[in-house]
């Protein structure tokens, strides 16, 4: 599997689902989980034997310009795991911000299994996530 997007943000990025720059955006380290494009939430990747490793990390001071979604690089903080994992990218709260809300609300945007250092292997600790500095940074629209 390559790194995608998952089917629903796309449709909720037209229909007004996702606000990325004022929305809390996580990112979350996720083992024994095979990408599935038409899940819509955070729930249904632990229904589906996934594991989130850690605490999920906040992308901070988040832009968009010209199509193009971008924010810090993050840190993960990990428990022992010998498992690989992915990188998921969803957003954790309302769309206009705020606390969490449920699994069951959490939209997922993005899965990453590929790249520099993707798959991780993580040990007990943190695990930095530096996002490309490429043109397409994070993600990119067309």
């Amino acid at each position: 599997m390559a790194n995608a997007s998952y089917l629903p943000f796309k449709t909720g990025l037209m229909g007004g689902l996702f606000d990325l720059d004022t929305a809390v955006v996580k990112c979350a380290l996720v083992s024994g989980y095979l990408y599935v494009g038409t899940h819509t939430f955070l729930s249904q990747v632990t229904g589906a034997g996934g594991a989130i490793n850690g605490t999920p990390a906040v992308l901070a001071n988040p832009t968009l310009v010209d199509g193009v979604f971008d924010a810090d690089d993050c840190t993960i903080t990990t428990t022992a795991s010998p498992s690989t994992h992915a990188l998921i990218v969803y957003q954790a709260s309302a769309i206009g911000g705020g606390a969490d809300v449920a699994p069951t609300a959490q939209r997922l945007m993005f899965f990453f299994e590929q790249g520099t250092n993707l798959p991780i292997t993580p040990g007990t600790g943190n695990v930095t996530i530096t996002w490309p500095n490429t043109a397409g940074k994070i993600y990119k629209i067309g």
